[in-house]
């Protein structure tokens, strides 16, 4: 048991962990969460976090963010599982090293503070802690998210855009989640809710999370 961030009530340590396809709505709603159950939220700043322990700059952290690592000469399918495949070059190590760096920090969160985790594949590098936790991942129609996508990115005018941005940002996730974890990014088995955000209201999602949590884990997450 820990302090609520906002009061002297002690609160339980649990840990929501965010997976998300790009322009689905998933940071906002990890957001909301947080604010909701009144916890910790970590997106950039876990990043952040990470550099400062690791003696790192933000900017290398942010580069190599969600990304696997580039191997020399491999043709080799990532699927075959982390720590399996040959030849790492010096820029391969330093990814690795990110990861365990993140991994690092989001254990001593779980530790330590009730939480929000987006991405990093959080859910599979807390998969042994025993802190209660719920995994996530939001998903919405290549549309929908096209519409997400213009009206928060200034830069980006054209549909044709946002649609190509999802892809390859999705594609990235997916390598990274895929080569780090023995499990699928983006396939319900992966994670034990899967929400389109096209259907419901993010408060929806958020009452939906704190009811699982409290069938499950036996508590309110929002109790005071």
């Amino acid at each position: 048991m820990i302090q609520n961030k906002s009061s002297d009530t002690p609160v339980r340590r649990f840990v929501i962990t965010v997976g998300r396809q790009f322009g689905s709505g998933g940071r906002e709603l990890g957001r909301k969460i947080a604010e909701r159950f009144d916890i910790e939220y970590y997106d950039k700043k876990l990043l952040w976090e990470a550099a400062s322990r690791a003696g790192m700059s933000r900017e290398i952290f942010e580069k190599n963010d969600e990304r696997m690592p580039r191997l020399i000469g491999s043709s080799v399918g990532f699927s075959m599982g982390y720590g399996q495949l040959p030849w790492y070059n010096g820029e391969a190590m330093m990814t690795d090293s990110i990861y365990n760096s993140l991994a690092d920090v989001m254990e001593h969160l779980a530790d330590t503070t009730p939480c929000v985790i987006v991405g990093r594949s959080a859910d599979h590098v807390l998969r042994d802690n025993d802190v209660p936790k719920v995994s996530l991942f939001v998903h919405a129609p290549m549309e929908v998210r096209i519409e997400r996508i213009l009206a928060r990115a200034e830069d980006i005018k054209h549909k044709n855009a946002a649609r190509s941005l999802a892809e390859k940002t999705d594609r990235m996730r997916a390598a990274y989640y895929n080569f780090y974890t023995d499990k699928k990014w983006g396939d319900a088995a992966s994670y034990d809710l899967t929400l389109d955000s096209s259907v419901l209201s993010m408060d929806d999602i958020c009452d939906l999370v704190a009811l699982y949590i409290r069938k499950r884990y036996g508590f309110d997450p929002v109790a005071r």
